[in-house]
């Protein structure tokens, strides 16, 4: 007979293992010597550490379900009860004790979470809707409508919670973005009618310019162009496909008549020059307000020189273009810094770069610390996957950073 701490073999071959509840039949050895018989079954055990070991592990470091997780304790449970081995088997019993209580501690975990996650959804959801809501009474028809397509994309990136509540949440916010549609819908018809007014409108102005464009009263008939252009101003843009033409057409009806009281006006030659000289200084003059410094006065100084140069009168006609586009360069440059002075000032171009900037810093961040998890954990196609999304994502972080900056942000 042969024997050690935990098991013997009896001189029929048969092998018992020692439990806390006294000897058990571990099985039978025929084939060798009663040392070869207990090496076997030794090894048996050895076995079931190995398998509780990476149990544990997994249970530890990975996201094995606990219905997964309690089938295999329940296998193992299985083969340490039966007892076909030799070895501590009392103290893997007590191991997968342990681990029966370690998962259900996780089961109880995961619930929570789940929870937690349920409720921060819906906190987001309502939070979502309540923005559509208020969006559907904005007449910022281009900022509003972006915002609501922005709104869609994040709901999409959010989890479902129960069928109730998110039908009735998209519901509403369903409606919201419904609502917003028909009211930008019912502006742009509208504004189309006005439009086609405006068209009308410069259709008149037209038919008056072309019928005054044969007139040989100078002064009258240029003071009522004067009336007529403030007119035009006045009346607003027709539709795009149509206002170039219209502009053309009544621009071109002036050209008859100025070029014809040019023609007359050729003995005047002398006053002109003295025009091109007072206008050219007035060039001069508003060539110093560059570069802009000072929007609001370069504006108030370039109305006085505009209102001067009005009332100067015409040039020689071969130096028009180069006077008028010195002004209008000036010009240019100013509308341009009031372009980016209301850039700047816009605060909700500011709030959509700065929302935008947060986020993607919120979303570099968790895919950081999701790459730096799962690398701790051994998986490396996990988080490599994730560094490639993470580079991706701080290159737009980069871009809107760029952005808010242009803003002073």
């Amino acid at each position: 007979m042969s024997s050690d701490p935990w098991g013997r073999v009896d001189e029929t071959g048969t092998v018992y293992v020692r439990t806390a509840d006294g000897e058990k039949v571990a099985g039978s050895w025929q084939a060798g010597s009663p040392e070869e018989a207990l090496a076997y079954f030794e090894r048996k055990y050895e076995g079931l550490v190995v398998e509780i070991g990476l149990l544990e592990r997994r249970v530890r470091t990975t996201d094995l379900s606990a219905k997964d997780a309690t089938a295999a304790i329940d296998h193992l449970r299985e083969q340490v009860d039966a007892g076909a081995a030799v070895g501590d088997l009392d103290a893997l019993s007590r191991r997968l004790d342990t681990l029966v209580t370690t998962v259900g501690e996780r089961r109880e975990q995961r619930k929570a979470d789940k929870a937690k996650q349920a409720e921060e959804s819906r906190k987001a959801k309502e939070a979502l809707v309540a923005e559509a809501e208020e969006l559907a009474a904005s007449e910022q028809w281009r900022s509003a409508g972006e915002r609501l397509r922005a709104l869609v994309d994040t709901w999409k990136g959010l989890p479902r919670l129960d069928r109730r509540t998110d039908d009735e949440l998209w519901h509403r916010f369903s409606q919201a973005r419904s609502a917003f549609s028909k009211r930008r819908k019912a502006h742009f018809a509208s504004l189309d009618a006005q439009r086609e007014e405006t068209r009308r409108r410069k259709e008149k102005l037209i038919a008056e310019a072309e019928k005054l464009s044969t007139s040989t009263d100078w002064a009258p008939t240029a003071a009522r162009y004067r009336d007529l252009m403030r007119e035009w101003k006045a009346a607003g843009r027709a539709q795009r496909d149509a206002e170039e033409d219209l502009w053309a057409r009544f621009r071109a009806a002036q050209d008859v008549f100025f070029q014809a009281r040019g023609a007359v006006f050729d003995e005047r030659d002398a006053e002109q020059r003295e025009n091109l000289t007072r206008k050219e200084e007035l060039v001069t003059e508003a060539q110093k307000l560059l570069p802009i410094t000072d929007v609001k006065a370069a504006r108030a100084a370039l109305r006085s020189i505009g209102e001067r140069w009005e009332a100067i009168g015409h040039v020689p006609r071969d130096a028009r273009a180069s006077v008028e586009g010195g002004i209008q360069a000036v010009e240019r440059a100013v509308a341009e810094a009031e372009e980016g002075e209301w850039r700047r000032t816009n605060p909700e171009a500011r709030a959509r770069a700065a929302g935008l900037t947060g986020q993607l810093q919120e979303s570099v961040d968790k895919l950081r610390r999701q790459a730096d998890q799962a690398r701790a954990a051994g998986n490396t196609a996990k988080a490599e996957k994730l560094e490639r999304e993470l580079a991706s994502r701080q290159e737009l972080l980069d871009q809107a950073l760029k952005g808010l900056r242009e803003f002073g942000g």
